[in-house]
């Protein structure tokens, strides 16, 4: 690598630094930062004559893109379809992060998250405690224009805070600090589908760690309902009130979006059609007129854009959890895979009740910590410019000992006769 690219390759990881410190704060900056990661990117790409190199789990966000163009060419409204399409230009965050964020970059990566989504916190509850964001018609929403968004970045950075306590020894004592702060704010936000979600992401954690850890889930959760203040234990009970209007309002919502991939089970209705839509397929136990999206992801994905669409992604869901499950048996990328796994099954749970991968925000801080442990493994998986699949322990073990040994006693090894040479 020429100074010049390497130079360039600093910049854009100083880019890539900057949009995620500026993904749980500003949506418009962030944007910006995001754009100017993805030119300096393409022009390392170019500069380097570098091949694009993408996870396993990329090429299926290619298929579901592929599909969501599909879905624009048969919506009732294909312009303004194509508008709210843009979003999967976001899965380029990927093949970004893939890149810029290798090796001891994506641990500097995580710890961004975790430090800027901490702040975003204490903020959050300054809102509640101060700012009188305290009930379910002002509720605290940190720099987010929504509450939902605000309250679906605390589940990610949970995760990552999470993982890091569990997994990495280095790194775990500034994570155990905040996440206490992290778990108070998400609690102030009254939403219940991150609340369902950081606790499936925990739960998983604590289960890949050791089991037994389960075992403290009841008193966690006897301590919330002593000490949260009442509104918030309310909205927590309302979780199993069939009458609460929010519960039946998702049911009839569910009913009208099946009836929606019933009449378009290829195209669906179109991206961004279901709202104009909804009022022709609302069903009479509905509580409300309109809903701008079916609270439910794989629902939504399945009536804006078909079945194949979501057959795309859940191909994305299982290969990006069977890339993390390899990642994660290897010690020196644990902590990012596990940080991953917990992001996709707090997504998966928060997804049952809320449009989660819609929103831009949530979507880009997902693919973000999705991406890390690939990236992370990149100084060490990979060789002569060539990709590796995930390895066991013991080869990475055995990697990692002859990359310690000088190179003529690398060389004396190799010309010794009788040796096999490991695969």
């Amino acid at each position: 690598m020429t100074p010049d690219t390497r130079r360039l390759e600093q910049v854009a990881r100083a880019a890539l630094f900057a949009f995620v410190a500026a993904l749980p704060v500003s949506i418009a900056i962030s944007s910006l930062l995001l754009t100017a990661t993805l030119g300096l990117w393409l022009a390392l790409l170019v500069r380097g004559r570098e091949r694009l190199r993408l996870p396993a789990f990329f090429p299926p966000l290619a298929a579901y893109a592929l599909l969501t163009m599909v879905a624009v060419s048969a919506s009732v409204d294909p312009p303004a379809s194509l508008s709210d399409a843009r979003e999967v230009l976001l899965f380029l965050v990927v093949p970004a992060v893939y890149r810029l964020a290798r090796g001891r970059a994506a641990a500097t990566v995580a710890g961004i998250i975790v430090t800027v989504g901490s702040l975003t916190a204490l903020y959050g509850i300054v809102q509640y405690g101060i700012l009188e964001y305290d009930h379910l018609g002002r509720r605290p929403q940190g720099s987010m224009g929504h509450y939902m968004t605000y309250s679906g970045l605390l589940m990610l950075v949970i995760g990552v805070a999470a993982a890091r306590v569990l997994f990495d020894a280095r790194n775990r004592t500034w994570a155990g600090l905040v996440l206490p702060a992290l778990a108070v704010a998400l609690a102030l936000t009254f939403t219940r589908s991150a609340w369902v979600g950081a606790c499936l992401a925990v739960g998983l954690l604590l289960v890949l760690k050791d089991l037994r850890l389960l075992a403290a889930a009841p008193v966690l959760a006897a301590l919330f309902f002593m000490l949260a203040p009442a509104g918030i234990t309310d909205r927590a009970y309302s979780m199993f009130d069939p009458q609460d209007p929010t519960n039946r309002d998702r049911f009839a919502m569910g009913r009208a979006g099946l009836r929606m991939v019933a009449d378009h089970p290829l195209t669906g209705v179109g991206p961004d059609m279901v709202q104009r839509l909804y009022p022709r397929y609302r069903d009479e136990a509905a509580v409300n007129d309109t809903n701008p999206h079916l609270h439910n992801v794989p629902l939504q994905i399945a009536a804006e854009r078909g079945l194949p669409a979501l057959g795309a992604w859940l191909w994305f869901v299982v290969a990006a959890a069977r890339e993390l499950a390899a990642r994660f048996r290897q010690p020196h990328s644990r902590a990012a895979a596990g940080a991953g796994l917990a992001a996709l099954a707090g997504m998966l749970a928060a997804g049952m009740f809320e449009y989660n991968f819609g929103d831009s925000e949530f979507l880009m801080l997902l693919l973000v910590v999705l991406t890390l442990p690939a990236a992370g493994a990149w100084s060490e998986a990979h060789a002569g410019g060539r990709e590796a699949a995930p390895q066991n322990d013991a080869a990475a073990e055995l990697i990692r000992s002859r990359a310690a040994l000088p190179a003529g006693d690398r060389q004396d090894r190799r010309s010794r006769p009788g040796r096999q040479r490991a695969v």
